[in-house]
């Protein structure tokens, strides 16, 4: 490639793992550096002060800061339009473009672009969420003809606490819901430790695991024309064109 690639990553403020598992995930790539801007999200529920902290204005303000370091491409790196509406992220790639001028993905829309790529419709969701903010997402997927065939999540809010969720406690969930025999399973949150797990979890259960962090860097590869195919020991997905 002519020049360096360079991966723009919204972040939410109190994530503390997407960065790092970013970083080593497109470490792989000669020439390929992820770069980060955080607005903020501190709360994952269902109330209004929550919701309100995905108002694109907020993003839109996080998106120019990006396009200032010259970025091949923006990436949300979050799983809000799970609850929200599919439509939100679309929107906001949309917007982001229009402000930018750099081409945009999400974590949900290149989630949502692999499944209908495999053709998965019996999916199980792994999350830290809320039963509330969980159904939410059951429902918007059944809507779109994917049946949520299993389903697990930690009833926590606080965002930055996501993260404690430990890689055993991930394991247990993994096992609980690869009963079901789900075409893949999601872990919905990119502030869970979970994507160097899928290489291993898919080798032994031979289930894609798709983790919103890992969609996230394969929807920015392809958006920005690059072949994620050099990316190995991540999970599967990598190798889907």
């Amino acid at each position: 490639m002519s020049h360096a690639l360079r991966l723009g990553v919204l972040t939410p403020s109190s994530n503390t793992v997407l960065e790092p598992l970013t970083s080593a995930i497109v470490g792989q790539i000669p020439g390929v550096s992820a770069h980060f801007s955080r607005f903020k999200v501190t709360e994952i529920s269902l109330g209004s002060d929550a919701l309100g902290q995905f108002d694109d204005r907020h993003i839109l303000a996080a998106a120019e800061l990006l396009a200032d370091a010259k970025v091949d491409v923006i990436g949300w790196s979050g799983t809000a339009a799970g609850w929200l509406g599919f439509e939100k992220d679309q929107l906001l790639v949309q917007r982001i473009q229009e402000r930018t001028g750099i081409p945009a993905t999400t974590a949900v829309l290149a989630l949502n672009e692999l499944m209908a790529l495999r053709g998965m419709r019996r999916v199980a969701i792994v999350s830290p969420y809320t039963s509330d903010v969980q159904q939410r997402i059951v429902e918007n997927y059944r809507q779109v003809g994917i049946d949520v065939v299993a389903e697990t999540h930690e009833n926590i809010r606080v965002n930055h606490d996501f993260a404690k969720v430990s890689p055993e406690t991930l394991r247990e969930r993994l096992e609980q819901v690869s009963a079901n025999a789900p075409d893949a399973i999601v872990t919905y949150c990119t502030n869970l430790r979970a994507a160097h797990l899928a290489d291993r979890f898919e080798s032994v259960h031979k289930i894609p695991l798709l983790d919103t962090v890992s969609t996230t860097v394969w929807g920015m590869l392809r958006a920005a024309g690059k072949s994620p195919e050099q990316i190995k020991g991540w999970g599967a997905l990598y190798g889907w064109a």
